[in-house]
């Protein structure tokens, strides 16, 4: 697979784009005091980003996306570790996908 310069300008742009976003919540967050509510609400996101990235794959897919999902479900019950449990997920889902 060949990346041709524009490709590679649009991830490096995207790349900068990511980290000032990044470094501007953390300088905007020390002016903000935190509430209970806040705290729950910045502890869903990385929920909310798992179900942003697993869902549409699971709406369009089939048994091994499902089965995907309910492994990731069940290791982050267990580990309550959201990267083990998207390792797990892909994990499944590329060994069903092989199987089928």
């Amino acid at each position: 697979m060949m990346l041709d310069p524009y490709t590679i300008e649009v991830i490096l742009v995207m790349t900068a784009a990511a980290a000032i976003c990044r470094l501007a919540g953390f300088q905007f967050m020390r002016f903000i005091p935190i509430t209970p509510r806040l705290e729950a609400a910045l502890k869903a996101i990385p929920l909310a980003v798992m179900i942003g990235i697993i869902g549409p794959p699971v709406l369009r897919g089939g048994l091994p996306e499902i089965v995907g999902l309910a492994a990731t479900v069940v290791a982050v019950r267990l580990r309550g570790n959201d990267l083990i449990a998207l390792v797990a997920g892909m994990g499944v889902v590329a060994v069903l996908r092989q199987m089928a």
